[in-house]
């Protein structure tokens, strides 16, 4: 069952630290079956509940699922280990339309604005016990999220969205606590969720958002959380409607516990408007990258909350990093107040290719989805033979394995470096690999 690798230890610290090694090292893979507790406790010459003990562990580290009578697994992406095992690797002279990266064209310099705050931080230096947040940058964060109709609450700095939103559900969550999650949805979510040791309950989607019967199905079965993203979802491209947003605010209006986790990763890519979900609920988070508009590089996220949410957020994060670079801060600060991003011409490029491929593929008989932002998503009868047959047509998407859940299977292209000569070719490329003149949608 397990190949060369013997599991190895005789306390359950030990035990899970066995396994969880080999898989980080690759000697057991994903969906490998490990053996029954009492028969690993058999081999081990241990009690079976120091295996029981030390398999709980793994599931709370998001390492292996249990699933009844069919044991236990490695997760198909399991948190101790690079979870991109699914990504294309992409051969030389093949278009990469698979990493859902921005146009570099698109994105800012950097340089004057990092200058300009380092200079400032010689001037002034920040220095232990200084607000953890600029006041320049608060201000104008809240300027836009009231003018976006984001509900008052103070505000907080994270290093990128997905520490943000793991800070928020470990503000108010437990090991073994359910978190509603978009299906299809952002691939490093549905992996962080399970690495909380928390529990994934899939919520469908539409073009406009999250389907309302799906969200109170898995609010009336006991989700704890739920989370949405307003604008260019990750990978269908769906953007919450005014009439979805009233839709779901009545869900939860009758789910008052339910944490709130909006991510609106979009901002400044798509000229859609935001209508949030936030006030409903007693405790909610909204998270606004820049990673999209600005560069990933920057790990920068603005957020806002309940008091009692963003005070146990910037709590924690005081014992541990302390607080996100003030100097990356005043530099962000720098960029939005200089308009370093022409936020219209930039969703306008996106949106132009976006449209130009969907359209290309409806003429050859594709469906295709993709409302807002910089991702198209295909379904496909199989995805492995999809993606194979783009590679040899010199083309690399990504599968849709790294974003599903129970959703049926799909590829992931990217538009961001399409141009206007690109379309029709991969259109046809695309066509032809997934051979689906009868093949429907997913929703």
């Amino acid at each position: 069952m397990l190949g060369d690798y013997p599991i190895q230890g005789r306390g359950a610290a030990e035990i899970s630290a066995s396994v969880e090694a080999a898989v980080g090292r690759g000697e057991l893979r994903p969906g490998q079956l490990l053996p029954p507790m009492r028969e690993l406790a058999s081999t081990l010459g241990v009690n079976p509940n120091t295996v029981a003990a030390a398999y709980r562990t793994l599931r709370e580290r998001g390492v292996i699922e249990t699933d009844g009578r069919r044991g236990s697994r490695v997760r198909a992406k399991p948190a101790t280990t690079g979870r991109e095992f699914i990504r294309v690797d992409v051969p030389r002279g093949v278009r990469d339309a698979s990493t859902g990266n921005p146009d570099t064209a698109l994105l800012p310099p950097l340089g004057p604005a990092f200058a300009w705050a380092a200079d400032r931080g010689d001037r002034e230096p920040v220095l232990y016990g200084d607000a953890p947040v600029e006041p320049g940058l608060a201000a104008a964060a809240r300027a836009d999220l009231d003018a976006d109709g984001v509900p008052a609450g103070p505000v907080a700095v994270a290093s990128g969205s997905l520490d943000a939103i793991e800070r928020v559900l470990a503000a108010h969550l437990r090991p073994g606590d359910v978190v509603a999650v978009e299906d299809p949805g952002w691939g490093s979510l549905l992996d962080l969720v399970p690495a909380l040791g928390l529990r994934i309950v899939p919520v469908g989607l539409d073009d406009e958002g999250p389907l309302p019967q799906d969200v109170r199905r898995a609010l009336e079965a006991g989700a704890r959380a739920l989370i949405v993203t307003d604008r260019a979802q990750n990978p269908t491209g769906a953007a919450v409607s005014a009439s979805r947003a009233r839709a779901l605010r009545a869900v939860l209006a009758e789910h008052p516990h339910t944490l709130l986790v909006e991510d609106d990763h979009g901002h400044g890519i798509v000229d859609l408007p935001l209508h949030p979900l936030a006030g409903v609920t007693r405790h909610w988070a909204f998270v606004r990258s820049v990673a999209k508009a600005y560069g990933p590089d920057l790990r920068f996220a603005v957020l806002t909350g309940d008091d009692l949410t963003l005070d146990r957020m910037s709590g924690r994060q005081r014992l541990g990093p302390g607080w996100v670079s003030r100097t990356t801060q005043r530099a962000v600060l720098r960029l939005w107040t200089e308009g370093a991003v022409d936020t219209r011409a930039v969703a306008r490029a996106y949106g132009g290719r976006r449209d130009a491929l969907i359209a290309a593929l409806a003429a050859r008989g594709v469906p295709a989805r993709g409302r807002s932002g910089m991702n198209v998503w295909v379904p496909v009868p199989d995805e492995t033979g999809a993606v194979t047959r783009l590679l040899q047509s010199g083309w690399a998407v990504a599968p849709g394995a790294r974003f599903r859940v129970e959703s049926p299977p799909g590829v992931r292209i990217t538009v961001s470096a399409l141009t206007p000569d690109d379309v029709d070719g991969l259109a046809d490329a695309v066509a032809a690999a997934v051979r689906v003149s009868g093949v429907r949608g997913y929703v």
